[in-house]
């Protein structure tokens, strides 16, 4: 029986067979309906990403299938996305933008218009209006210089030199005012007079400072002078000038001498300072033999000249020299 059973089965006819393979096919095509739209799916998306189209065997053979199967399997799912209709709206629109900004000409403002014009056009203009045509007549006209007047070099320092002596004119009628004699007078070098800057304008009419950073002609230069030539200096490096002697103002002497120690006295010594209180100065030439001193001085009087005269000893505070 079992036999006999398994026979028939072997030989039932074919067309039985090929009736129960299509009800099998019917039931399973939805599925494979569903299948078939995915695997065309990823294919299309590979295919799009790709930049090389796929060769005859991934289209003819089984073995170019299963490669576009890996690369479906493979490709990102947003890969279909980039391709998108934004994307290609955007390259529509920035070509031509591109295009158009490289290939068109600059323009400008052109003047003298209402509208706008190519730059070369501007430019242009501009040329032309340089392009001026002057008359022949315009040479034979006169020229004039009564507006302006120009001074050379010599008539400057000729102006210059004459307002000196102008200057120095009105200084010595002042001096000559104030004076004694010939003392007074600025352009004769009193006798015994060996101050080297005696003819400099003093600061009353604009001097400045003499190498020993006193003002010219005052009793201070000229003592602190002899105190230099005494000491074998006449010349520049000096021994004594205002930064180690004492301040411009003589009233500050007899101080400046007590702070550094330097020694004063009542008693007159030939080459010391007669210090006086009026803020006065003056250099110690020689002593006589009833006591009496011998002085030598600039501007006692204001004139900024060079002076003699003698005075009693106990008439002024005497500043030794340093030592």
């Amino acid at each position: 029986m079992n036999g006999d059973e398994t026979n028939d089965a072997s030989e039932r006819p074919r067309s039985s067979r090929r009736s129960a393979d299509r009800g099998r096919a019917r039931g399973n095509a939805p599925a494979e309906r569903r299948r078939s739209k995915r695997a065309k799916g990823r294919t299309d998306a590979a295919a799009s990403e790709a930049s090389a189209p796929a060769g005859p065997a991934s289209a003819s053979s089984p073995a170019g299938a299963s490669d576009v199967a890996a690369v479906v399997a493979r490709a990102p799912r947003g890969a279909a996305r980039r391709n998108g209709p934004f994307r290609v709206f955007s390259t529509m629109l920035v070509v031509p933008a591109i295009v158009g900004t490289v290939a068109l000409p600059a323009y400008a403002f052109m003047p003298g218009g209402e509208t706008f014009g190519a730059s070369g056009t501007f430019s242009l203009s501009r040329a032309e209006a340089q392009d001026v045509e002057v008359s022949s007549l315009v040479s034979g006209a006169p020229l004039s210089s009564e507006a302006y007047a120009v001074e050379t070099k010599a008539e400057i320092e000729a102006a210059r030199l004459d307002q000196e002596a102008k200057d120095k004119a009105a200084w010595a009628a002042n001096l000559a005012s104030r004076g004694s004699g010939s003392y007074a007078i600025y352009t004769v070098k009193a006798e015994g007079d060996d101050y080297p800057w005696w003819d400099q304008t003093p600061d009353d009419f604009g001097g400045g400072l003499s190498p020993l950073r006193y003002y010219y002609r005052e009793c201070v230069d000229f003592v602190a002078w002899r105190m230099n030539r005494d000491a074998g200096v006449t010349s520049a490096p000096w021994k004594w000038d205002w930064s180690n002697l004492a301040s411009g103002s003589a009233y500050a002497w007899a101080d400046a001498w007590a702070s550094k120690g330097w020694p004063t006295s009542s008693e007159p010594v030939i080459g010391a300072v007669a210090w006086f209180p009026y803020n006065h100065v003056a250099y110690v030439q020689s002593i006589n033999a009833d006591g009496s001193v011998n002085i030598e001085e600039y501007n006692q009087n204001s004139d900024h000249s060079y002076h003699r005269r003698t005075i009693p000893a106990g008439s002024a505070l005497y500043l030794y020299p340093p030592g």
